[in-house]
């Protein structure tokens, strides 16, 4: 009797290891999303059904973006580009939307240049996701400023902003030098 007593103790205490280990690597694993994509990571949580998904759509977007060719610009492309936004803002004086839809060509160009994906704006934001969460939310008000002014129907205040907001993003792209940041 005291044998099938002991059995049953050393099976409770694995099985409550076993659970407190997995509820340590789970905390973990969502504490390091939480770091890795700031904002991003409540956005993505309240688009899913449940944190689950999320987290593995961000797991995901890690995995993808790992394996990416990501790499520094050179300082010849690094200075030819700021010379490039340069001129932008000049020309956001005289002609403030053409000046919005050249910056965002300007940051999907130095985007290309870096080896991200460009050519859907949704995979842009899931790749950019991973290592400029901070920015993130520029790109994308900028971006929906710059659909508006496209119509006719954003304000020079708006299109000065988008501008703002794109040079936070391409400012982050442009001095970017490993990998990992």
């Amino acid at each position: 009797m005291t044998t099938s007593i002991w059995v049953a103790v050393v099976v409770v205490v694995v099985a409550l290891a076993a659970v407190a280990y997995l509820v340590l690597r789970q905390q973990q694993r969502r504490s390091h999303l939480r770091e890795r994509f700031g904002p991003e990571y409540e956005r993505t949580v309240a688009e899913h059904d449940n944190r689950r998904e999320a987290e593995e759509e961000l797991l995901d977007r890690e995995r993808r973006h790992a394996e990416l060719d990501i790499r520094p610009l050179t300082e010849e492309s690094r200075e030819a580009y700021a010379n490039r936004w340069t001129e932008v803002q000049e020309r956001f004086v005289d002609a403030p939307g053409f000046a919005v839809t050249e910056a965002d060509q300007l940051v999907t160009a130095v985007m290309a240049e870096r080896g991200y994906p460009t050519q859907d704006f949704e995979e842009r934001l899931s790749t950019l996701s991973v290592g400029h969460a901070a920015t993130l939310d520029h790109y994308r008000t900028a971006h929906e400023i710059s659909g508006r002014a496209a119509r006719k129907e954003a304000s020079t205040e708006e299109l000065r902003q988008a501008m703002v907001h794109y040079r936070a993003l391409f400012e982050e792209l442009l001095h970017e030098t490993a990998r990992g940041r």
